[in-house]
């Protein structure tokens, strides 16, 4: 007989709630047959794809040509969000993308981070210029603050001068539309972020079966973001870099559906090559939030392995934390680092 778990009545309702409210998001947008559904991005009145591409992986593409490949399929199966950063692969993330929606740009939704790491809000400008030009275009739909993941990162952030400052700034001048931020160590720096009452746009965080028994942003910081009507982006799906999978703890299939059928705009992942895009579309196509049954049994499944953190080293080690932010922090980079 195969194994059944009977969730607790009050992690039954909860679950049902998140997919209740999922439901509704996504009736309000119509459902391309073949194509990736899209939703709200919260209060913005914008669409977005429920899959996004992610940029640090565009970047670690064999060629600039497979990029292009990746970018036109996504776009041809509607997929219209591209995730980057500035620092990502040292701009080439953003150079690639940029060659890659030449002449497409109005079919994207395109979002790239600024890394200021606690410097003020001149350096923050001077970044979204240099991503403007790298990504050939006069504006983003979404800037958002990359990898808010020290302790005293909300602090700087929102000193007078500030990198906050740049986003009111950035959003007045007409350069960007929405704004928010990012981070993937602490829901209680997501939560301290917050306490501020800035009116960002979105917020980004790790959602996956794991999370939800450790550190969890799921329990923790995704209530918060929806109560406030903006819109979570929801990233690092299988690991960051597919290492639950590999363990066999999950399949690819498994964690994409879980992560994607929680109350979120989009789910950026991380795709390389035009096969891993394929493997993706198959789950994204027409996709239909996982019952509230099947989402518990999966966190259930998951909950031994993820006990530790193992599979979530984003939360637990220094492997997803970038030199940029290292080096403005004080702290020595990766190739310093003990193995």
């Amino acid at each position: 007989m195969p194994f059944q778990w009977m969730p607790s009545r009050r992690k039954f309702l909860e679950t049902a709630a998140t997919l209740s409210s999922l439901s509704s998001l996504s009736a309000q947008t119509p459902s391309y047959s073949g194509q990736v559904p899209r939703r709200p991005l919260g209060k913005t009145g914008a669409q977005v794809s429920i899959l996004g591409v992610g940029g640090y992986h565009l970047g670690s593409a064999e060629t600039l040509d497979e990029a292009k490949r990746i970018v036109a399929m996504a776009l041809d199966a509607g997929i219209n969000f591209f995730d980057c950063a500035w620092d990502y692969h040292k701009g080439r993330s953003e150079e690639w993308l940029g060659a890659a929606l030449a002449g497409k740009r109005d079919q994207a939704f395109l979002m790239t981070k600024v890394c200021t790491h606690g410097r003020d809000k001149n350096v923050a400008m001077r970044m979204l210029e240099e991503s403007l030009r790298r990504l050939r275009t006069d504006h983003l739909d979404l800037w958002q603050i990359h990898e808010v993941i020290y302790d005293n990162d909300p602090d700087l952030i929102f000193t007078p001068n500030g990198a906050a400052e740049a986003l009111v700034q950035a959003k007045k001048e007409g350069k960007v539309r929405f704004v928010g931020f990012t981070g993937h160590k602490d829901p209680a720096i997501h939560l301290k972020m917050l306490s501020h009452d800035f009116a960002f746009d979105t917020v980004q965080m790790p959602l996956n079966c794991m999370d939800a028994s450790f550190r969890s942003f799921e329990e923790q910081v995704l209530p918060e973001v929806n109560r406030r009507g903006m819109a979570a982006l929801g990233m690092k799906s299988m690991g960051g870099s597919g290492e639950m999978v590999r363990a066999g703890a999950v399949t690819a299939a498994e964690a994409l559906s879980y992560a994607m059928s929680l109350p979120v705009a989009v789910t950026i992942s991380g795709m390389e090559s035009v096969g891993v895009l394929n493997q993706n579309l198959e789950t994204a196509r027409g996709f239909k939030p996982l019952p509230a049954t099947a989402m518990a049994q999966l966190r259930e499944r998951c909950r031994l392995d993820a006990a530790d953190g193992r599979w979530e080293l984003f939360k637990t080690t220094k492997k997803y934390d970038g030199d940029e932010g290292r080096l403005q922090h004080g702290f020595p980079d990766a190739t310093e680092l003990p193995a």
